[in-house]
């Protein structure tokens, strides 16, 4: 498949450390939107739970909202809109069947303010070692539907967090031009797989990967590992933030792609 587009255009990670202030999180994202747009970044992806990270893990369902209305749904179309770019919204809990669940949805924006794809996390975290355990089947219901959509940087597929463990996730999404995966990885788990996890992604796929992530010591006492990153379809990290608040801008090249499928051309190799 030809890259839709022709000419290179920049993309952002937006990195956080939320916390359970939802306005607070929502003026640094704001600030930090606005930053990756004066560089001049046409898609610019926010990460995983940035609106609210609480150590009270029922807070996200008491702000969840109806699809397609409420605060932080109109925070991000109007991002989109102010700035003038593709807004993929990290993740905002959106209401569930089940009352007492949500759906971990990646909302994405265009550069108008409309929104053009809705993707909810279908892999749900577990984990378990030691004092530190993690259960998102307890309070978010999964999605179960695969979502690429047409963006500035050409087809883009969307994942969440814990679907880079999952590489069948991705190779259903068909040739496609970058992968957006926010995330707020624990340290743990993040430090040990985090980065081989997604350069795997970006080599097996053969195109770019953009991973904006919740980075540092949260006011809860909640440690991710950040490192929010792009890498290119040959596995090179292009751009890295280790902890902290910030953004990591690089360019996606359809022509890098475009080389490396034809000097390479594992995706026409497929037989299974």
């Amino acid at each position: 498949m030809t890259s839709p587009i022709s000419a290179p255009v920049r993309i952002a990670a937006v990195q956080t450390v939320s916390g359970p202030d939802v306005a607070e999180n929502l003026r640094i994202a704001g600030e930090l939107i606005a930053e990756a747009a004066t560089q001049g970044a046409r898609l610019v992806a926010l990460p995983e739970y940035f609106p609210l990270i609480s150590p009270d893990e029922t807070a996200k369902v008491r702000i969840r909202e109806r699809d397609g209305e409420g605060p932080l749904q109109d925070f991000l179309r109007a991002c989109a809109r102010r700035h003038g770019i593709c807004l993929v919204g990290g993740t905002i809990p959106l209401v569930a069947d089940d009352d007492g669940k949500v759906r971990n949805a990646t909302l994405v924006y265009d550069e108008r303010g409309e929104r053009i794809a809705r993707y909810d996390k279908i892999h749900l975290f577990g984990f378990r070692k030691g004092e530190e355990r993690y259960d998102e089947a307890a309070t978010i219901e999964r999605g179960g539907d695969v979502v690429v959509f047409d963006s500035p940087a050409g087809r883009t597929g969307l994942s969440v967090c814990y679907d880079l463990r999952f590489p069948e996730l991705f190779r259903a999404m068909g040739e496609v031009d970058l992968i957006v995966l926010p995330a707020a990885f624990t340290h743990t788990t993040g430090r040990a797989h985090w980065e081989v996890l997604l350069c795997a992604r970006a080599i097996e796929n053969q195109c770019y990967v953009l991973a904006p992530a919740q980075g540092g010591r949260h006011p809860g006492g909640r440690v991710t590992w950040g490192h929010s990153l792009i890498a290119d379809p040959w596995g090179e990290v292009l751009a890295c933030r280790a902890e902290g608040p910030g953004v990591v801008v690089a360019e996606l090249d359809p022509e890098r792609i475009a080389a490396v499928r034809e000097s390479l051309p594992a995706l026409r190799h497929r037989r299974l």
